[in-house]
């Protein structure tokens, strides 16, 4: 185990310790204290932003994240040094027996949300939509150059993705690579740290096509963070207002297209909104869970039941994510060209 690792552990352990003193509490009612969560750094913003408005409504609540691999966040619950992740796989019934024989806790798992992995390239970029055989041949290597997909650049595809442990590369080795290639065989892919990283190099890199959660692209989340929190807590609370989530324009958003057999070889490309993920119509989606061992009457089942519940999911929406419990309407999105 490397240092980092054992730091993170041993945090998240003396956490849980403060967090094993709660008292019972009754249906309805909020657990008081503090623990961890690890995630995956593709849902940092969604994270941040149910921790600061469940925090807000139980003060004396305290969820301490930790954005990680989503192999690391996996590992760390196996270990028992957190008790709640959120990654895009549900566990094997072997690592739930794992847990419930070494750790003596049960595994509770819950699809919060339906993500889109996106692809965004510079405003000075001519290309605007691929199709899924594009990005196959993007991919594994086979397309390089920015001129076999019609655009005017005669350069390399600069291939910029998150993290190499991260679950958008999985993802896409799982969907796109062929046999054992990796992404590291790519003279022209370029690992970054996290998402934010990815979404600066694309907006200063014309070459440069990004790989993000599309969580990160939509502008009503961090506009909300300039909204009072006492404001935004009761608007997540309103049951009765629309959210039609706006994208960024500070990038092109690609639309993908995917003609099969299945959509009579539509040609058409789609971007990821909500409406488009919910449809299937883009083809780039994962189903994100979060997942417990915490026991009842902690801090970490309230923030579960938090998640889960309508205005976690609420939260969920305005990052351009698909809420799983919520019905997007069908409404016209422009993107600016």
């Amino acid at each position: 185990m490397n240092m980092k690792k054992l730091s993170l552990w041993l945090l998240a352990i003396g956490v849980m310790v403060g967090a094993a003193s709660c008292t019972k509490v009754k249906r309805g009612e909020y657990a008081k204290g503090s623990a961890t969560i690890f995630a995956d750094d593709g849902f940092r913003n969604l994270v941040q932003e149910e921790i600061s408005v469940f925090e807000f409504s139980y003060p004396e609540s305290s969820i301490i994240p930790f954005f990680v691999s989503e192999q690391e966040a996996i590992d760390t619950l196996m270990a028992d040094a957190t008790q709640a992740i959120i990654v895009t796989q549900e566990l094997t019934e072997d690592q739930k027996k794992y847990i419930k024989d070494k750790n003596k806790r049960i595994v509770k798992t819950h699809c919060i949300a339906v993500d889109a992995v996106a692809l965004i390239t510079n405003k000075e970029n001519s290309v605007k939509e691929l199709s899924m055989d594009e990005i196959s041949k993007i991919m594994n290597g086979e397309i390089t150059k920015w001129t076999q997909l019609a655009g005017n650049d005669t350069t390399s595809i600069k291939l910029v993705f998150d993290n190499a442990g991260s679950s958008t590369v999985s993802f896409l080795k799982e969907k796109f690579l062929k046999g054992d290639k990796k992404f590291s065989d790519n003279p022209n892919a370029f690992a970054q740290q996290n998402n934010a990283q990815v979404f600066d190099i694309v907006k200063k890199d014309k070459d440069a096509l990004g790989i993000i959660s599309v969580s990160w692209l939509g502008d009503d989340l961090e506009k909300a963070k300039n909204v009072p929190i006492d404001q935004r807590v009761e608007d997540y609370k309103n049951e009765n207002d629309t959210i039609v989530p706006t994208m960024t324009t500070e990038v092109n958003i690609i639309k993908v297209s995917n003609p099969t057999e299945k959509n009579d070889f539509d040609p058409k490309g789609y971007a990821p909104y909500q409406v488009y993920i919910n449809s299937g119509q883009y083809p780039l989606f994962r189903k994100v869970y979060m997942i417990s061992t915490a026991s009842k009457s902690t801090v970490l089942n309230s923030f579960y039941t938090f998640v889960t519940g309508f205005a976690g999911q609420k939260i969920i929406m305005k990052t351009g994510i698909l809420p799983f419990h919520t019905n997007p309407r069908v409404v016209e999105l422009v993107q600016n060209k």
